[in-house]
Protein backbone atom coordinates (compact mmCIF):
# COMPACT_ATOMS: atom_id res chain seq x y z
CA UNK A 1 0.00 0.00 0.00
CA UNK A 2 1.12 3.30 -0.59
CA UNK A 3 0.65 6.78 1.20
CA UNK A 4 -0.24 10.46 0.34
CA UNK A 5 0.04 12.76 2.40
CA UNK A 6 -2.60 15.66 2.28
CA UNK A 7 -1.50 19.36 1.44
CA UNK A 8 -4.38 21.29 2.99
CA UNK A 9 -4.67 18.90 6.35
CA UNK A 10 -1.40 16.98 6.32
CA UNK A 11 -3.28 14.08 7.44
CA UNK A 12 -1.86 10.56 5.73
CA UNK A 13 -3.64 8.93 3.46
CA UNK A 14 -3.32 5.20 2.83
CA UNK A 15 -4.43 4.30 -0.46
CA UNK A 16 -4.97 0.90 -1.45
CA UNK A 17 -2.59 0.03 -4.69
CA UNK A 18 -6.08 -1.82 -6.14
CA UNK A 19 -8.34 1.07 -5.88
CA UNK A 20 -5.50 3.53 -6.60
CA UNK A 21 -5.11 6.90 -5.16
CA UNK A 22 -7.80 8.90 -4.08
CA UNK A 23 -8.68 12.00 -5.48
CA UNK A 24 -10.10 13.65 -2.50
CA UNK A 25 -8.79 13.67 1.10
CA UNK A 26 -11.18 11.54 3.29
CA UNK A 27 -10.56 13.54 6.19
CA UNK A 28 -10.95 17.62 4.85
CA UNK A 29 -12.42 16.44 1.72
CA UNK A 30 -10.20 18.71 -0.37
CA UNK A 31 -8.82 17.73 -3.67
CA UNK A 32 -5.32 16.38 -3.88
CA UNK A 33 -4.64 17.13 -7.59
CA UNK A 34 -1.99 19.73 -7.98
CA UNK A 35 -4.39 22.72 -9.40
CA UNK A 36 -4.84 24.78 -6.29
CA UNK A 37 -2.67 26.82 -4.18
CA UNK A 38 1.43 26.83 -4.28
CA UNK A 39 2.58 28.80 -1.78
CA UNK A 40 6.09 30.16 -2.67
CA UNK A 41 8.65 31.69 -0.52
CA UNK A 42 10.78 34.87 -2.07
CA UNK A 43 13.55 32.96 -1.40
CA UNK A 44 12.06 30.49 -3.36
CA UNK A 45 11.44 32.51 -5.81
CA UNK A 46 14.42 33.98 -6.65
CA UNK A 47 16.11 30.80 -6.66
CA UNK A 48 13.93 29.99 -9.48
CA UNK A 49 14.23 33.03 -11.30
CA UNK A 50 17.97 32.13 -11.04
CA UNK A 51 17.70 28.60 -11.94
CA UNK A 52 15.58 29.80 -14.88
CA UNK A 53 18.11 32.83 -16.12
CA UNK A 54 20.49 29.47 -16.60
CA UNK A 55 18.58 27.53 -18.28
CA UNK A 56 17.41 30.33 -20.85
CA UNK A 57 20.95 30.64 -21.70
CA UNK A 58 21.59 27.04 -22.16
CA UNK A 59 18.58 26.74 -24.58
CA UNK A 60 18.93 29.89 -26.73
CA UNK A 61 22.55 27.85 -26.90
CA UNK A 62 21.00 24.39 -27.97
CA UNK A 63 18.32 25.97 -30.02
CA UNK A 64 15.46 24.35 -28.07
CA UNK A 65 12.03 25.90 -28.06
CA UNK A 66 10.99 28.51 -25.59
CA UNK A 67 7.81 28.35 -25.63
CA UNK A 68 8.03 24.30 -25.08
CA UNK A 69 5.50 22.91 -22.28
CA UNK A 70 6.49 23.01 -18.60
CA UNK A 71 6.36 19.74 -16.26
CA UNK A 72 4.25 21.61 -14.40
CA UNK A 73 1.73 22.78 -16.51
CA UNK A 74 -1.78 23.61 -15.21
CA UNK A 75 -0.57 24.70 -11.51
CA UNK A 76 -0.80 28.70 -11.14
CA UNK A 77 1.33 29.60 -8.22
CA UNK A 78 0.34 31.93 -5.81
CA UNK A 79 2.65 33.91 -4.24
CA UNK A 80 1.68 34.22 -0.20
CA UNK A 81 1.85 37.67 0.53
CA UNK A 82 2.25 36.45 4.32
CA UNK A 83 5.55 35.19 3.97
CA UNK A 84 6.59 38.66 3.84
CA UNK A 85 5.80 38.96 7.73
CA UNK A 86 7.47 35.73 8.79
CA UNK A 87 10.54 37.59 10.01
CA UNK A 88 8.85 40.05 12.42
CA UNK A 89 5.67 38.00 13.11
CA UNK A 90 5.15 34.55 14.95
CA UNK A 91 2.79 32.51 12.01
CA UNK A 92 2.65 29.47 13.10
CA UNK A 93 0.67 31.66 16.22
CA UNK A 94 -1.13 33.10 13.40
CA UNK A 95 -2.54 30.12 11.89
CA UNK A 96 -3.55 28.80 14.98
CA UNK A 97 -5.54 32.12 15.26
CA UNK A 98 -6.77 31.57 12.03
CA UNK A 99 -8.23 28.08 12.58
CA UNK A 100 -9.81 28.59 15.84
CA UNK A 101 -11.62 32.17 13.95
CA UNK A 102 -12.26 29.46 11.00
CA UNK A 103 -13.98 27.14 13.65
CA UNK A 104 -16.51 29.77 14.67
CA UNK A 105 -17.97 31.04 11.46
CA UNK A 106 -21.51 30.16 10.11
CA UNK A 107 -19.96 31.07 6.63
CA UNK A 108 -16.74 30.17 5.34
CA UNK A 109 -16.33 31.35 1.95
CA UNK A 110 -13.43 30.45 -0.67
CA UNK A 111 -10.79 32.91 -1.35
CA UNK A 112 -11.17 33.63 -5.36
CA UNK A 113 -7.33 34.44 -5.41
CA UNK A 114 -5.70 31.73 -3.93
CA UNK A 115 -8.45 29.73 -2.23
CA UNK A 116 -7.82 29.72 1.10
CA UNK A 117 -10.79 30.21 3.51
CA UNK A 118 -11.61 33.65 4.20
CA UNK A 119 -12.34 35.21 8.06
CA UNK A 120 -15.36 37.66 8.50
CA UNK A 121 -14.08 40.60 9.51
CA UNK A 122 -16.95 42.35 9.99
CA UNK A 123 -19.89 44.25 8.31
CA UNK A 124 -20.46 47.42 6.53
CA UNK A 125 -23.85 49.49 6.60
CA UNK A 126 -24.83 50.67 2.92
CA UNK A 127 -27.23 53.36 2.99
CA UNK A 128 -26.53 55.59 0.06
CA UNK A 129 -27.64 53.15 -2.06
CA UNK A 130 -29.76 53.48 -5.82
CA UNK A 131 -31.07 49.79 -6.56
CA UNK A 132 -31.90 48.61 -9.37
CA UNK A 133 -35.74 48.30 -10.26
CA UNK A 134 -35.93 45.69 -13.47
CA UNK A 135 -39.67 45.99 -15.41
CA UNK A 136 -40.81 42.51 -15.02
CA UNK A 137 -40.59 43.15 -11.28
CA UNK A 138 -41.45 46.29 -10.75
CA UNK A 139 -39.73 46.78 -7.84
CA UNK A 140 -36.23 47.50 -6.68
CA UNK A 141 -34.28 44.37 -5.85
CA UNK A 142 -32.66 45.71 -2.63
CA UNK A 143 -33.79 48.72 -0.92
CA UNK A 144 -31.13 50.68 1.45
CA UNK A 145 -30.30 50.61 4.32
CA UNK A 146 -28.29 46.83 4.24
CA UNK A 147 -25.58 45.43 5.56
CA UNK A 148 -22.47 43.64 3.61
CA UNK A 149 -20.63 40.91 5.41
CA UNK A 150 -16.86 41.82 4.63
CA UNK A 151 -14.07 38.77 3.89
CA UNK A 152 -10.52 39.32 3.99
CA UNK A 153 -8.49 36.28 3.05
CA UNK A 154 -5.70 35.53 5.68
CA UNK A 155 -3.09 34.68 2.84
CA UNK A 156 -3.31 36.70 0.13
CA UNK A 157 -5.40 39.81 1.60
CA UNK A 158 -8.00 39.88 -0.41
CA UNK A 159 -11.77 41.34 0.32
CA UNK A 160 -15.12 40.25 -0.79
CA UNK A 161 -18.38 41.06 0.06
CA UNK A 162 -21.39 38.81 0.42
CA UNK A 163 -25.10 40.23 1.54
CA UNK A 164 -26.00 40.34 4.90
CA UNK A 165 -27.74 37.58 6.39
CA UNK A 166 -30.73 39.51 7.61
CA UNK A 167 -30.69 41.29 3.94
CA UNK A 168 -30.89 37.63 2.36
CA UNK A 169 -34.52 37.49 3.34
CA UNK A 170 -35.30 40.80 1.80
CA UNK A 171 -33.36 40.20 -1.56
CA UNK A 172 -35.32 36.87 -2.07
CA UNK A 173 -38.53 38.92 -1.08
CA UNK A 174 -37.99 41.24 -3.66
CA UNK A 175 -37.13 39.26 -6.51
CA UNK A 176 -39.45 36.08 -5.54
CA UNK A 177 -42.17 37.16 -3.09
CA UNK A 178 -43.92 35.35 -0.26
CA UNK A 179 -45.51 31.99 -1.48
CA UNK A 180 -49.39 32.49 -2.05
Amino acid sequence: MDTTICPWCHTEIVWDEELGPEEACPHCGNELSAYRTVNISREDLNDELEDEEDDDEHEHEHGDDLWEEDEHDGVVPVFNSLDAYRDTYDLERYDSAVAAVLDEQAEVPECPQCHEYMLLAGTVGVSDFKSAAPAFLGAPLLNAPFSLNVYVCPSCFQVQHSLAEEDREQWVRNIGGLRK
